[in-house]
């Protein structure tokens, strides 16, 4: 997606790419490997480390053109410690890898990446939600918090602990058509499984 964004919207960034420390590394390859034109910086290291990045290279008081990387890769835990410089940009898209970490809106990660200006807001997950309301009301007061502001309407509107079958039924349908401008939806059987 951020391949497409630079290269056809003409969008270098700054983009923010939220991820597990498990994964940073594997973000970076698949920047290099399937957009090599996007600079990436790996915001990641010890205390000391991390202040000379800020200071160096994240220079969050220049403007986008005078900036050396389109693309931040961090961990939640350096989104968190490092909150201050974060909030410091104007982001243009934040993806947020396992995003069914912020399913708890009280959650300190959760608070502090609502602090982010964000232009656009992509979040991955390969998590289903188990019919949880709340869980999914969390992701998308995140997404538009204008539209689901109140997790108790959203708990009213779709109350499914009701006897009725088709009322469930109908509840549910509503569901998914409001989440259908929201989500794209893959299942195992729809990815290539030819590609190496």
């Amino acid at each position: 997606m951020l391949g497409y964004v630079r290269e056809f919207l003409k969008v270098t960034g700054p983009h923010l790419v939220m991820v597990p420390k498990s994964t940073l590394s594997n973000w970076g390859n698949e920047f290099k490997r399937w957009c090599p034109d996007i600079r990436v910086l790996r915001f990641h290291g010890n205390k000391d480390e991390r202040l000379d990045i800020v200071t160096n290279v994240l220079k969050p008081e220049l403007l986008p053109h005078q900036r050396s990387w389109d693309v931040c890769i961090t961990t939640y835990e350096i989104a968190n410690l490092e909150k201050n410089a974060l909030q410091k940009m104007a982001w243009r898209y934040l993806i947020i890898d396992e995003a069914h970490r912020i399913k708890n809106e009280a959650s300190q990660f959760s608070r502090n990446i609502r602090l982010l200006h964000t232009e656009h807001r992509l979040l991955l997950t390969g998590t289903p939600l188990q019919n949880n309301l709340h869980e999914l009301w969390a992701l998308l007061n995140y997404l538009l918090p204008d539209v689901f502001a109140s997790s108790e309407q959203f708990d009213k509107w779709f109350n499914l602990d009701v006897d009725d079958v088709e009322a469930k039924q109908r509840m549910i349908s509503q569901l998914h058509k409001i989440l259908r401008p929201f989500m794209l939806r893959r299942l195992k059987v729809d990815v290539e499984a030819s590609l190496l």
